[in-house]
C-alpha cells in the first residue's frame, strides 16, 4: 500500500477513485507518564514520554486508514494529512485523512 501525502504520484495513473478514508485514535494522559514529564519539563528538553505517545498514536491512525484503503480495494492513499484534536482535558483525538485509490501498474 502506498500512502503519500502528495496527490499524485510519479509514473502511475489513477485507475478509480474510492474517496475519503480515515483512521483516527484518542489517547490520554497517564499519571506516571506525566510525572516524569513534569521533571522533564523542569529540566529542559525533549519530553520522550510524549513523543512515544505521539509516534504510536500515528501508527495506530495509518493502520487504521489502511485497513480502510484496503477494505474498499485501493492499493494507495493520496492527500494524506494529519488532524489532531481535543476530545476533553488530558485526551485529544489523532486523525488520519485521505483519498483511497486505485493506481494502475507502472509504465
Amino acid at each position: 500500500m502506498i500512502i503519500t501525502t502528495t496527490d499524485e504520484i510519479a509514473g502511475r495513473d489513477v485507475e478509480e477513485v474510492f474517496g475519503l478514508v480515515r483512521g483516527a485514535t484518542i489517547r490520554s494522559r497517564h499519571i506516571g507518564r506525566d510525572v516524569v514529564a513534569a521533571l522533564r519539563n523542569v529540566t529542559g528538553g525533549e519530553i520522550i514520554e510524549y513523543t512515544k505517545m505521539l509516534a504510536e498514536a500515528r501508527e495506530e491512525a495509518i493502520d487504521r486508514l489502511e485497513a480502510e484503503a484496503r477494505a474498499l480495494g485501493a492499493n494507495a492513499v493520496v492527500g494524506v494529512r494529519f488532524q489532531t484534536s481535543t476530545v476533553m482535558r488530558g485526551a485529544a483525538e489523532l486523525l488520519c485523512y485521505g483519498t483511497a485509490v486505485r493506481l494502475a501498474p507502472p509504465a
